[in-house]
């Protein structure tokens, strides 16, 4: 779209100028939100079928219930394969995990184990790269994490006040930092998997 606008000086700069404007106000004045019916949502037996992404969350002893049901809500976003909740991590249903997760845990598979290490031990025993989400030394900035194609991994990801556990660590050869520059050097878990699930996603070929 291009106006020529009568009765300005015959300057191409002014009159650009004067287009550009025009072009945002007009954009703007149409930039409206989507209904629920236009977001192609997938229905839940379609979720279950599709192709997933090579991604498992393992949630080692998290306390809060809103934290779980934000990262099945995260993880339903994203096609994540699976949410192993182990030791103290509650499980669905429970109207607490329900308010985050809006009925994401009905799409999400997951499975509740008592220890996060046995449950490591056989996701390594089937090839799955695992990788703690903390701050450990000799750990990969998240910036430079760069999955293998066609390689599956898991990440976990710890307790609000102690981080992964030292033992589960102890068995991963490898962990994951998300790069901080303020004075907290901590994020929410529900925080932390959404930057660490989304880089997998944005680096990752479904």
């Amino acid at each position: 779209m291009y106006l020529k606008f009568e009765g300005f000086p015959k300057n191409k700069d002014a009159n650009h100028l004067i287009n550009f404007i025009v072009r945002i106000f007009v954009f703007l004045q149409f930039m409206r939100k989507l209904k629920n019916e236009e977001l192609d949502r997938k229905s839940i037996e379609d979720f279950k079928v599709s192709k997933k992404l090579p991604l498992t969350i393992v949630l080692d002893n998290i306390r809060s219930l809103n934290n779980i049901g934000s990262v099945f809500r995260t993880a339903d976003a994203f096609l994540v394969e699976k949410i192993y909740l182990c030791g103290i991590t509650a499980s669905p249903p429970h109207k607490d995990i329900q308010k985050t997760a809006l009925g994401a845990s009905e799409n999400v598979a997951w499975e509740h184990v008592d220890s996060t290490i046995e449950i490591v031990k056989k996701l390594q025993s089937k090839g799955i790269s695992v990788w703690p989400i903390e701050q450990t030394e000799g750990s990969t900035s998240l910036d430079f994490f760069n999955p293998k194609p066609k390689k599956s991994y898991a990440f976990i990801l710890g307790n609000e006040v102690k981080g992964v556990d030292q033992k589960v660590i102890n068995i991963c050869k490898r962990a994951i930092e998300i790069p901080q520059f303020g004075t907290k050097h901590s994020l929410n878990i529900s925080v932390a998997a959404g930057l660490v699930i989304w880089d997998f996603f944005t680096k990752t070929k479904l």
